[in-house]
Parts: structure tokens; sequence; C-alpha cells
């Protein structure tokens, strides 16, 4: 279990400020608020899933204090359904970890530049 500081906001959550992140498998892990208990989300990693990468803007690069060498991950959240290979993955809004510093923040990203990235793709569809 590491704790992070949520730098910026993440989409439905923007009350969050810190939060663990507690790993189930390779493929999913959840996202607990550590001031409101009953809040929680699960993410997967993308990278079992798919070919994944994008730029990260320069506005979460400043909030999360990324250097060129910093040790980054990311995560995306899911949206879990019965049974579970109908659950959907938002692949246009990343939660990015700087793994340095434990903090994290979402980025939002453009459709029009990552047109292979969906809102809400099927986790199916990946297996």
């Amino acid at each position: 279990m590491q704790k992070y500081e949520v730098k910026g906001n993440i989409l439905g959550f923007e009350k969050t400020m810190n939060v663990e992140i507690v790993q189930i498998d390779n493929l999913f892990s959840t996202i607990r608020d550590l001031d409101n208990e009953g809040i929680s989300f699960t993410v997967v990693n993308p990278y079992e899933l798919r070919e994944y990468s994008f730029d990260v803007k320069s506005n979460i690069k400043v909030l999360l204090d990324i250097k060129e060498n910093s040790n980054l991950s990311a995560y995306n959240i899911v949206v879990i359904q019965k049974p579970l290979e109908n659950s959907t993955v938002n692949f246009l809004a990343p939660i990015v970890i700087n793994n340095d510093n434990m903090t994290i923040a979402q980025a939002v990203l453009d459709p029009k530049r990552h047109p292979d990235f969906g809102m809400a793709e099927s986790i199916k569809a990946f297996m």
C-alpha cells in the first residue's frame, strides 16, 4: 500500500486529496480516498491490456514536478460491471503517478490526437 497526494482533480472525485493505491493483481488496483472512507474506485494497468502511450501535458508535468528521468506510472479508471468482462475502461483520462514524490493527477487526453482511445472501452475487447 502506497500513499499519494492528489494534485489537481480526479473527475468525479474532486474532493479527494490523499489516496492509497492497493494492487489487487497485475491488472487491477484500487484507489482509496484516505479522508473519506466510503470513496474508492477501481483502476487498471493499461499496459496489461494494450499498447498505450501518450504525452504528459505541461500542466500535469508542473503539478507533479515531473523531470525527464521521473519514475512515472499510469492507471485508467474502470467502471465495474457484471459479468466482469462487460466492465469498461476510460483510456482518455489516465491517472498519472509520479512515484518519486508520491503525487498523482488525472490527465485528459485530446480524442483527436488519440483516436484509438475511448472513454468507455469494454475490457472483453482486450481479452
